[in-house]
């Protein structure tokens, strides 16, 4: 799928670290609990660290307690791709950014979560940049 923001493979592993790139080009995952923004209660825009997309808001964001930042819903449904991921032996919906194609992690359902939409998007703090809301 032909995205807004394309680069070469070359292009991304010039313009990010050695960590970002694994995760957001990789599709890896950092490790539970080491996150920047796990348990970042501050209000603001969360952006795509690869390309500045605005994915999430502090106000969807929500404690799972499952060791990576937690959304019950994006900023905007066409701000996400969701695509079907079969790795690890286990069916999961992957989340990316729909700018750029980077990464971001997944979306669960069904967990129980006491969220509007019973959703969990479970995202990697390394996919993200948070834009603080001006005073």
């Amino acid at each position: 799928m032909p995205y807004e923001v394309e680069k070469t493979d070359e292009q991304w592993r010039a313009e990010l670290t050695a960590e970002e790139y694994h995760v957001l080009r990789e599709a890896g995952t950092e490790p539970a609990f080491r996150g920047e923004y796990t348990d970042t209660r501050t209000p603001g825009v969360y952006e795509c660290r690869a390309c500045g997309a605005e994915l999430f808001t502090s106000h969807e964001k929500f404690p799972s307690h499952c060791g990576w930042p937690s959304f019950y819903d994006p900023r905007d449904s066409s701000a996400v791709e969701l695509l079907e991921d079969r790795s690890h032996g286990m069916l999961r919906t992957e989340v990316r950014c729909a700018r750029c194609g980077s990464h971001l992690g997944h979306v669960f359902e069904g967990e129980g979560y006491p969220t509007p939409t019973d959703q969990r998007y479970c995202i990697n703090s390394i996919s993200l940049r948070l834009r603080p809301e001006e005073a």
